[in-house]
């Protein structure tokens, strides 16, 4: 079998608690995500505060983390999805799985068809569906305006906010490839 693609669990987001203003991070991130057969997870944590585990449905939906399918703790944990069917995995980490750290993806078979979810993972969908949805924007938050008042500057205003939003995506890119800033 041919290397598949690797996923970043939660996208541009590490491996952690979710936070209030997004709660569903990882329902979202799994319900999105499209993976294949052969492809892998990744997750991305400061390993002396967590971990990824693979547990089962039950598991997933009870937040049990006694007995994982299997379970990595470095910090750059790759599970590779070699099965087809629902995947899932959480925190087994104090409380975190409890708090919405979980995900779980389907792996579609060879030929692309999904496998009939079982009772067990009927269940677990039903746990993720008690998630409260992220919540709105605020209306505290400041709109971008004109620089000193001055309505015709409201370009230097954009080229700031794209030079911020450039230097935060290639400080991303930075720390995801493992370069020191």
């Amino acid at each position: 079998m041919a290397a598949g693609a690797v996923h970043k669990v939660g996208g541009l987001d590490a491996w952690g608690i979710p936070p209030a203003s997004k709660p569903d991070v990882y329902v979202r991130w799994g319900n999105s995500t499209k993976v294949s057969l052969g492809d892998a997870l990744m997750f991305l944590y400061p390993p002396s505060q967590d971990n990824a585990v693979q547990v089962t449905a039950k598991a997933f939906a009870a937040c049990d983390v006694a007995k994982p399918l299997a379970k990595l703790d470095d910090g750059n944990s790759i599970f590779n999805l070699t099965a087809p069917g629902r995947a899932y995995f959480t925190s087994a980490a104090p409380g975190h799985c409890r708090k919405g750290q979980k995900v779980s993806v389907d792996v579609p078979k060879a030929d692309g068809s999904l496998v009939q979810p079982s009772a067990d993972d009927l269940a677990a969908l039903k746990v993720l569906e008690t998630l409260p949805p992220a919540a709105a924007p605020s209306d505290s938050l400041p709109a971008l305006s004109p620089v000193d008042g001055d309505e015709d500057s409201s370009d230097a205003a954009v080229t700031r906010a794209s030079a911020a939003a450039g230097f935060v995506v290639s400080a991303a890119a930075a720390l995801f490839f493992g370069f020191v800033l």
